[in-house]
């Protein structure tokens, strides 16, 4: 009943908010400071301290639970050395936890609306909606993707920020190709992963090659190939370091250019990552057709955690199976989903919700077919150190040196809302909790 009362308190407040109107500016909000926030999806947050000579921390096997990763000062020569450069002269967190549940949507919405996926409304890469009846959510799938009828529900800091004047603009984020609440980035791109990282710098440079007064004040960037490599081969391969050190070097090249341009210095760097990376292997797989009959169920999403939706008369069957104690695998109820996720009151989230032990996934054959498994996942349970993402910041807000301490993902959106000098609206984040890195 509390954590009802407590979701319901925080929904009112989330409407009063709007009912209020636009926001404003922030008082005592920095003039003329630009603030870019850079995701590079599945930087587990270890791979900062990858070096050339040294092999990884960990074994290729998937652990049996989850495995405490020391924090180590970045050594020379590092895989990542532009990125290394910018946590030493800045901030670097121990850790920076995911929402539940561990995937790319909900997470990066999730840093940029301050709200768990719980509240967001993009509660999973793959979701459904009574008021959609037929249409099924898919990252694959643009035409449904770019509905604004998904995102509806929240609003980004880009759109929070062009409703008060400040100029936004965003290059492949989830959810920017599309207006919000009505509203779009003013300069944005259609996601196209054939781009490469470098090119995606370049459109952002070129963003800030218009006249001052029409230049984005917040820009967001999004560069997938870590995450690419550490599906396809695994988070301790060869080519996810190569992957690693091309992603870097894109980063030094946006560094190199707003020094030449004299803007560095009034620039704040934000780098993140939606989730860590855990060795996967098809040998580790809980299928659900193996345990339910067919005909009984029908999956939502399936993957490191599931979404299961008991067909009509057999809920008692689905919950006796789903609900059993397995070796792998913990299922519940919606509403009986531990506390520490904040998860299971959206209407989008399935009756019954699965979590694969890390390493092992939750699917039923004909989808392991048509989406064979790889050699690294994530999705796993986000207390799971594996699952752990990279934040590092640089910049006028940003002591120096400094390590944060371990925080959660939704207190990005306070933090940007700081810098970019917008007030927020109502969200589940923190600004406190980032106070020992801030100068102001």
């Amino acid at each position: 009943m509390t954590s009802v009362l407590r979701s319901t308190a925080a929904a009112l407040a989330l409407l009063l908010a709007l009912i209020a109107g636009p926001p404003a500016l922030a008082a005592g909000a920095p003039v003329g400071q630009l603030t870019i926030l850079i995701s590079i999806d599945g930087f587990r947050a270890d791979y900062l301290d990858r070096t050339a000579t040294a092999p990884p921390a960990l074994p290729g096997a998937a652990p049996p639970g989850p495995v405490a990763i020391p924090l180590v000062p970045v050594a020379a020569p590092s895989l990542t050395p532009n990125i290394a450069a910018l946590a030493l002269d800045g901030v670097r967190a121990t850790a920076m936890h995911p929402s539940y549940p561990v995937l790319t949507y909900p997470n990066h919405h999730a840093m940029v609306t301050g709200l768990r996926p719980d509240r967001s409304g993009i509660v999973d890469n793959h979701m459904e909606d009574a008021r959609r009846p037929g249409v099924h959510f898919s990252t694959a799938d643009r035409a449904v993707v770019t509905d604004p009828f998904w995102w509806n529900e929240s609003e980004p800091i880009w759109v929070t920020a062009e409703r008060v004047g400040v100029r936004t603009a965003a290059e492949f984020w989830p959810g920017s190709e599309l207006p919000i609440r009505g509203i779009a980035p003013r300069d944005w791109k259609p996601y196209d992963k054939k781009v490469p990282a470098n090119q995606r710098v370049d459109q952002a440079l070129a963003w800030l090659k218009a006249p001052a007064d029409q230049r984005p004040r917040f820009i967001a960037l999004y560069f997938d190939e870590v995450d690419t490599a550490g599906h396809a081969f695994g988070p301790d391969a060869p080519e996810l370091n190569a992957a690693l050190t091309r992603t870097d070097a894109a980063i030094g090249r946006l560094v190199a250019a707003l020094k030449a341009r004299k803007l560095y210095a009034t620039t704040n760097l934000i780098l993140v990552s939606d989730h860590g990376m855990a060795p996967a292997s098809a040998q580790r797989v809980t299928y659900l057709d193996a345990l339910l009959p067919a005909g009984s169920f029908r999956a939502v999403s399936l993957g490191q955690s599931a979404g299961v939706v008991p067909l009509e008369g057999h809920d008692a069957e689905v919950a006796k199976v789903l609900l059993a104690k397995r070796p792998h695998m913990t299922c519940w109820r919606k509403g009986d989903i531990p506390k520490r996720l904040h998860y299971g009151s959206n209407p989008r989230i399935p009756p019954y919700v699965c979590l694969g032990q890390t390493g092992w996934s939750v699917m039923t054959h004909a989808y392991a077919k048509a989406h064979p498994i790889k050699r690294g996942a994530h999705g796993f349970d986000p207390d799971d150190p594996l699952m752990n993402a990279l934040f590092v910041a640089e910049g006028p807000a940003f002591r120096k040196g400094a390590i944060q301490p371990a925080f959660d993902n939704v207190d990005i959106y306070p933090l940007l809302a700081r810098l970019i000098g917008v007030a927020p609206l109502a969200n589940d984040g923190n600004l406190a909790d980032l106070a020992p890195s801030l100068t102001y």
